[in-house]
């Protein structure tokens, strides 16, 4: 456990710290696992340095709701766009989405049937992925409200495969790639 000396704890977590372990905690256990209590032995320490970071859960929680968005949208389009020297952003996003664990994306999704912020930011974020797929579409040729039809229903299609319970075999996988690829780009 983490030892107050003099104001100063030694083994201090940063943000990000609690916001990694909160996500993972999310992830695997609901928003109702986001505590100060249960997170700080998970991560070894006491309450203290959650408070030193968090005015109190909620305030916690919005910064979740926040490195959320963080992660799971813009790191990912900086990325693809970093990419996109070398392959199309939209292909990658395609195969990433079906090899990727979605635990987190689901609790989230489930978080906002009941709770207005964590609604109003699956909202947000759901918008904006659904710009960035469409702008995509766009620079392939396809027509505005070609693209914007297109974007809508690959995203349907990745909100389905998160909540999902069940996954699709790698074989399958790869056959329901190919086959959005073709709906997507296809003209």
């Amino acid at each position: 456990m983490s030892v107050w000396y003099r104001g100063i704890m030694p083994d201090q977590l940063s943000a990000k710290d609690w916001l990694d372990q909160g996500l993972k905690t999310l992830a695997a256990n609901g928003p109702g696992a986001l505590k100060a209590d249960p997170l700080a032995k998970a991560l070894g320490v006491s309450r203290g340095s959650f408070y030193w970071h968090f005015a109190d859960v909620a305030a916690f929680r919005t910064a979740i709701l926040a490195y959320w968005r963080e992660v799971s949208a813009e790191r990912i389009i900086a990325e693809l766009e970093a990419a996109a020297e070398h392959e199309n952003p939209l292909l990658l996003l395609l195969r990433r989405t079906f090899s990727s664990r979605l635990a987190l994306e689901k609790a989230v999704r489930s978080w906002a049937t009941f709770d207005t912020e964590a609604r109003n930011a699956v909202q947000a974020i759901d918008r904006r992925r659904i710009d960035y797929i469409e702008g995509q579409l766009k620079v392939s040729g396809l027509a505005e409200d070609v693209a914007q039809a297109r974007a809508q229903i690959l995203y349907w299609t990745f909100v389905g495969y998160a909540l999902s319970d069940k996954r699709l075999p790698k074989a399958k996988q790869a056959a329901a790639y190919d086959e959005l690829v073709r709906i997507a780009l296809g003209n």
